[in-house]
């Protein structure tokens, strides 16, 4: 029996997520960058102009909008002078609560959604409100069983993913129509007329994830 190389067990017991302390300064270093930046372009100044403003180099800038450098509190004071803002602000994003939805399995949230057809089964599988990015991401297990009716008309804004997990169905976007089988993905812009338009092999799962800005 071949002998485990002892080098190559400690890498596989190594955690790949830790945080070690240094991770975490870079990630706040990333956070007031991008505050920095953020700021900076709602102000209509270039890098070049706010080095002028501060004193700072471009390079420096750069480094700080770029999350390379650890900013003083002196540099930060000199930024927030110069862009009109509060101190705290640089670490706003840092500070917020950033909110994970876990959905166990057959607990998803079963609802009618508009413009559906009887016997279409909608699971919501998480939700998260108003957050940092500006995007809604609206994540659905949908079956269509025997009795379920074809829709190829639904529209609404944002962005769509369709991940086909069981069955088959001819789906229609726009002039398409798109043959889906387990495995296969349909990625579209869903303000065009969509849905299943034919059911070829039933019963049929698949995930829908619908994305759309926040103020939409």
């Amino acid at each position: 029996m071949d002998k485990q190389n002892p080098e190559a067990s400690s890498q596989l017991t190594q955690d790949p997520h830790s945080l070690r302390s240094g991770d975490r300064e870079k990630v706040l270093e990333v956070a007031i960058g991008r505050e920095v930046r953020a700021f900076r372009r709602q102000k209509e100044i270039t890098v070049a102009e706010l080095a002028q403003i501060t004193g700072l180099s471009i390079g420096m800038l750069s480094k700080i909008e770029n999350g390379n450098t650890s900013p003083s509190l002196t540099t930060l004071q000199t930024l927030a002078n110069a862009l009109s803002v509060p101190l705290t602000s640089f670490f706003r994003r840092f500070e917020e609560r950033r909110e994970a939805v876990h959905t166990k399995s057959g607990q998803g949230v079963e609802l009618e959604r508009e413009g559906t057809r009887a016997n279409h089964q909608y699971n919501l599988l998480g939700h998260i409100g108003a957050n940092a990015s500006g995007v809604i991401v609206e994540p659905y297990l949908i079956t269509l069983s025997e009795e379920s009716d074809v829709f190829p008309t639904f529209q609404h804004a944002g962005i769509e993913t369709i991940y086909m997990l069981e069955g088959q169905v001819d789906y229609r976007h726009g002039d398409e129509v798109y043959p889906l089988k387990p495995g296969d993905t349909l990625f579209f812009d869903a303000d065009a007329p969509h849905g299943p338009e034919k059911l070829v092999q039933l019963p049929a799962r698949y995930l829908s994830v619908i994305s759309y800005p926040q103020n939409t």
